[in-house]
């Protein structure tokens, strides 16, 4: 299994989520749905991140995603929970699953099979259940494109992001060549260095995103924080030269003006303390392609960088060693 083929294979991937998602049979509820909650971890985790970031101006309930154990007490017969794993086996949320099952909530769950697809048939609740057998991570195009048709399904939004998703996987296909030189580009300025991520609070799913891609394809560690949050208090941290780090700036041309702001005046202070400073911005006009091309260029990013370190970019033998330990202990 090669990395570099399953992100190649990203804007086909969103096409047979979309086909997926349109035939996806979910039941309506009985009861008025007042809260939205989405439970994954890790590349499942990643897509309900963003279905909160793209549905924020239209959903008209509150939207969460759980990364954890448990679910939130509130959980109750006006709840959506949507139960996220694409190996159906992930700890956290089949106890999630567990949990939720007692609240009389509208559950719909998510996974190419396993214990939660399992589940799902034993409780008669609604599944997706999408092509297994890839890393997680590799398959966000089938987590959140999902999410999206349940929304819509329950009457919770509109069915706009369909087109927006069209135009975003035409946009991949018609920047390809730009995404990968750009995305090479700044893999070349960013060997040996720890990646600082920003962006705009509205968009910080994507640079979670490019965290992660860049934690588990490239094996390095980088952080991100979002702007104007950043402004009062991590800044205070930039008073030392550390040549270690590079600053990337993903931004967008209708970020919030102050923002914009904010961000010319950060990148000119950063400068002071390392001469590695970049910025990255989107190409579409929607938020879904917006979305889509910065998260496309982090993909291919971070099988640069695991190439020009000589990484295996598919290989997470510490996560696994994790899980094998944790599974001979007790609860």
């Amino acid at each position: 299994m090669d990395m570099n083929q399953l992100i190649a294979s990203f804007p086909e991937q969103l096409k047979e989520a979309m086909e997926i998602g349109k035939k996806a049979n979910i039941k309506q509820h009985d009861k008025e749905i007042r809260n939205v909650v989405v439970s994954g971890l890790g590349g499942s985790g990643i897509g309900g991140s963003l279905v909160a970031a793209i549905c924020a101006d239209q959903l008209k309930v509150p939207f969460i995603v759980n990364k954890g154990y448990t679910c939130p007490e509130f959980i109750d017969e006006h709840s959506l929970v949507i139960i996220s794993s694409y190996s159906g086996n992930t700890e956290e949320t089949l106890n999630v699953l567990k949990e939720v099952l007692k609240k009389n909530a509208k559950m719909v769950c998510v996974s190419s099979g396993g214990k939660v697809i399992e589940q799902a048939h034993t409780h008669q609740k609604d599944f997706i259940q999408i092509p297994g057998g890839k890393p997680p991570r590799a398959c966000l195009g089938y987590s959140f494109v999902q999410q999206l048709y349940i929304l819509k399904a329950l009457n919770l939004i509109n069915g706009d992001f369909e087109q927006q998703l069209l135009d975003g996987i035409h946009l991949l296909e018609q920047e390809k060549s730009f995404i990968h030189t750009e995305a090479g580009n700044l893999a070349n300025h960013l060997n040996g260095k720890i990646p600082v991520l920003y962006i705009e609070d509205r968009m910080e799913a994507i640079a979670i995103r490019w965290r992660q891609q860049i934690n588990e394809n490239s094996k390095m560690l980088s952080w991100h924080h979002v702007v104007p949050e950043m402004n009062h208090n991590e800044l205070v941290g930039w008073r030392n030269e550390n040549q270690d780090l590079a600053v990337i700036f993903l931004r967008n041309s209708d970020d919030f003006n102050r923002n914009k702001q904010r961000m010319d005046l950060n990148m000119k202070l950063m400068h002071q303390y390392t001469s590695s400073v970049f910025e990255v911005f989107s190409k579409g006009s929607s938020f879904i392609e917006k979305a889509l091309f910065l998260i496309n260029v982090g993909d291919w990013l971070s099988v640069y960088l695991a190439s020009n370190s000589e990484m295996d970019a598919v290989e997470v033998k510490v996560i696994d060693k994790l899980k094998s330990s944790l599974a001979e202990m007790e609860w």
